[in-house]
């Protein structure tokens, strides 16, 4: 079978040999892992009752970016707690005020053909820079950070082929309204959607970010580009530049 992008970077996380057929559960080795301060309590508590140490991905990050209004106790202990668990732990903390989690996790430690679960419905943001980016709930979060594979049923792959360019007053937004429109917010239930084309690298990384965080809305696994020049430039210009695309 071909090896699109979407099955190259499958296949290079598995933790035990597979077929991947649609439908066919699979385990997955995961890189990143990305929390929100809304349910985070939640999944470093369960993170520590496992009892271990540190962190076993490569990265995790503990961003405090939705519960911003301090009116009584509650939000400032919550980040008190998260600070404290992160720095006992091993977890990057992104402070209130530097920007929405899945944005700063695509710009600050996202990486080419890196395979990322986040505690947000829209982690699937970071397949703009060729990642596999996939949403899912607090408890699996912190089962990932423990180093145990995610198991995940094997999506199926649609390739989406993008033809030529936006024109003047349209934008990307433009172009997942049109998928949702033919797809449904049901539609994309257990599938990953592939951007692909010409039209696809015309598109700037923050273009594609606008489609793929909005795959959510159609019920997708997660949505992903191709890690080119697009990307380059993107990454270049946070300074960047050098980290590896395994997969790409």
């Amino acid at each position: 079978m071909a090896q699109n992008l979407t099955r190259k970077i499958l296949a290079s996380h598995l933790s035990k040999p597979s077929e991947m057929k649609a439908g066919e559960e699979i385990y997955l080795k995961v890189d990143q892992t990305l929390t929100h301060d809304i349910n985070a309590v939640m999944t470093y508590l369960a993170f520590e009752a496992v009892g271990i140490d540190r962190v076993r991905t490569e990265c995790s990050v503990s961003h405090l970016d939705h519960n911003l209004l301090y009116l009584d106790h509650k939000t400032p202990d919550d980040h008190i707690y998260l600070q404290s668990v992160a720095k006992k732990y091993g977890v990057y903390v992104s402070r209130p005020g530097n920007g929405i989690c899945h944005a700063i996790q695509v710009a600050r430690f996202g990486a080419p053909g890196k395979l990322s679960m986040g505690g947000d419905s829209h982690t699937p943001h970071g397949g703009a820079i060729g990642m596999l980016c996939i949403g899912v709930g607090g408890m699996d979060v912190a089962t990932a950070m423990t180093g145990v594979p995610m198991r995940l049923k094997m999506p199926e792959i649609i390739r989406v082929n993008l033809t030529g360019r936006l024109r003047p007053g349209c934008n990307a937004k433009e172009v997942i309204l049109e998928m949702l429109r033919q797809v449904t917010v049901k539609g994309g239930l257990g599938k990953v959607f592939e951007y692909v084309g010409p039209g696809a690298e015309t598109l700037e990384v923050s273009a594609r970010a606008t489609i793929a965080n909005m795959g959510a809305e159609m019920g997708a696994t997660t949505s992903i580009f191709p890690a080119d020049e697009q990307v380059r430039k993107f990454m270049k210009a946070q300074e960047r530049e050098r980290v590896r695309p395994d997969a790409a």
